[in-house]
């Protein structure tokens, strides 16, 4: 995983500083260049607040939120079509639209970025600080309490017991240590494989492999609806064969791409798949 340079992590720091010492002013043109943050919107105001999202916010494959997203405006990340848009707040990512993103600034246009959920603690932390700078710190707060109970509800206390899971994507990709997915992972009592495997910082595992030394759950992470080479490989037979039953459980992608409150779905389907495994194994 990236780690954030210095500078962007003083940037976000300084501007979470702001938004959360400065009274909260009710925004009505909110900009929104980053996928997670378009859904972080949907969650947190209405819809006529929003000018522009990314073309991403209606696509099932990817949001969580898409249903809610369809029909608003998609802007395009770019420097003119963000200005002209005219936005009393632009949201965004830190690694994504850039130069959109420094044209904002530069032209005095309010400006967050919001840095990817690592573990799920941060997801709470963040709708406040997204709520508070759109002006809505009760609706945040009411949203991240939410959170914070139903986390608390499901949360499982590790152990190096614990069954080893390993999350499989598209073309072999698997998921390692300081992810969302991982904290997940660990939350709901599980063990993340590449972690017990000791693979390092490698992301692709063929499936020989995968067989060959067989975590006790296999979590398919299933992006779409597998009409490519890459995702196709997921209903491999051989994978079907090696994880019968209660060792596979497919989780859709879209609810740990972004951390939002239907991340502790995936949590829930994985604690459940977990009691799975230890009934079977009584």
């Amino acid at each position: 995983m990236r780690r954030r340079p210095a500078l962007t992590c003083l940037i976000v720091i300084g501007l979470v500083a702001v938004w959360g010492g400065a009274r909260a002013q009710t925004r009505h043109r909110i900009v929104s260049l980053n996928l997670c943050t378009d859904q972080m919107l949907l969650l947190l105001v209405p819809r006529q607040d929003i000018v522009g999202v990314t073309s991403l916010a209606a696509d099932c494959s990817n949001a969580v939120m898409c249903d809610a997203a369809r029909g608003l405006p998609v802007i395009r990340q770019t420097a003119e079509a963000v200005i002209a848009a005219r936005p009393d707040l632009v949201l965004g990512g830190v690694y994504t639209a850039a130069t959109a993103i420094l044209a904002a600034r530069e032209t005095g246009l309010p400006v967050m970025q919001v840095p990817p959920a690592e573990r799920l603690d941060d997801i709470p932390r963040q709708i406040r600080e997204v709520a508070r700078a759109v002006g809505v710190p009760e609706r945040g707060e009411a949203l991240a309490g939410a959170f914070a109970r139903r986390l608390d509800a499901l949360r499982r206390v590790p152990s190096v017991t614990d069954p080893v899971a390993a999350i499989y994507g598209a073309n072999g990709f698997v998921t390692d240590k300081g992810s969302l997915s991982d904290d997940v992972l660990t939350h709901a009592g599980l063990r993340n494989f590449t972690t017990v495997a000791g693979m390092g910082r490698a992301h692709f595992l063929p499936i020989e492999m995968l067989i060959a030394r067989p975590p006790d759950l296999l979590v398919v992470d299933r992006s779409g609806v597998g009409t490519s080479l890459a995702q196709s490989m997921l209903d491999h037979p051989a994978l079907r064969d090696a994880f019968p039953g209660p060792h596979r459980v497919t989780i859709p992608a879209r609810l740990w791409l972004c951390g939002l409150p239907q991340t502790l779905d995936a949590l829930d389907r994985l604690a459940r798949a977990r009691d799975a495994l230890e009934r079977g194994n009584r």
